[in-house]
């Protein structure tokens, strides 16, 4: 369903521009939207996918035998969705605020040597939906026909909605918390397409954890959270964006 996507997306840009000789990808293409960047404010959507991950680091309990292994994370694809407001700075860098929404699958599995008395406690699955909020910074290449690379780095802030913060159950009665709020920084690259009528902008970027995720159960000694110094969240975002 992804690569159909995808492949929909593309076709409409490569159409768009093939109908005459003159295309995006010509050797003498004409020049579209000549003008539209040196717009100090201009706005646009994305729509895209993300592979969200985890970072978990250990306390050093190396007399306990249970924690000889990690925890494995199973990640699933999830998607997103936001809006974009692009303030011009200067002829190659731009100021970028991103807000979207994210929605994103992952499945802790515990190591067998912890000793689970069933099964299904030693599966975990976190569902989160976040409202990103990061303000990039893009650095642009010079134009080249109707194509433009860009490099994109700066910080953000997500809201989990899904974030069961406020319950007083832990994991003794199955439920995996996490905070509310966490920070990131990201990092990535795109390229700006320009058709006849519109900037066409596929990116990829890395969103990296800076603080701490998880809510510890009240027990010190779970064996769900008390190994845990810190769980951190990291992902992949893929985004078709359109200006």
């Amino acid at each position: 369903m992804k690569k159909l996507i995808v492949l929909f997306l593309l076709s409409i840009v490569i159409k768009g521009s093939a109908q005459n000789s003159d295309g995006i990808f010509s050797k003498n293409p004409i020049i579209n939207l000549e003008n539209y960047q040196m717009k100090r404010v201009y706005f646009g959507f994305f729509l895209g996918f993300n592979s969200y991950d985890f970072k978990i680091d250990y306390k050093v309990m190396e007399t306990d035998p249970r924690y000889s292994s990690d925890i494995q994370t199973d990640k699933s694809g999830g998607f997103n969705v936001g809006l974009v407001t692009n303030l011009r700075l200067h002829e190659y860098i731009d100021l970028r605020f991103e807000p979207g929404l994210y929605v994103a699958f992952r499945t802790l599995h515990y190591p067998p040597s912890i000793g689970f008395n069933n099964s299904s406690d030693a599966i975990r699955e976190i569902n989160s939906t976040y409202i990103n909020f990061p303000l990039l910074l893009k650095f642009s290449a010079l134009r080249t026909g109707n194509v433009r690379p860009y490099l994109l780095g700066g910080v953000s802030a997500n809201l989990n909605l899904s974030s069961n913060a406020k319950s007083l159950d832990d994991n003794l009665e199955e439920r995996f918390r996490v905070k509310s709020w966490t920070t990131n920084y990201e990092v990535g690259f795109g390229i700006d397409i320009f058709s006849e009528y519109f900037i066409f902008s596929p990116s990829i970027r890395g969103q990296f954890g800076i603080s701490d995720e998880l809510i510890r159960d009240k027990d010190p000694n779970s064996p769900w959270t008390g190994n845990i110094d810190a769980m951190k969240s990291r992902g992949i975002l893929i985004n078709f964006t359109f200006h």
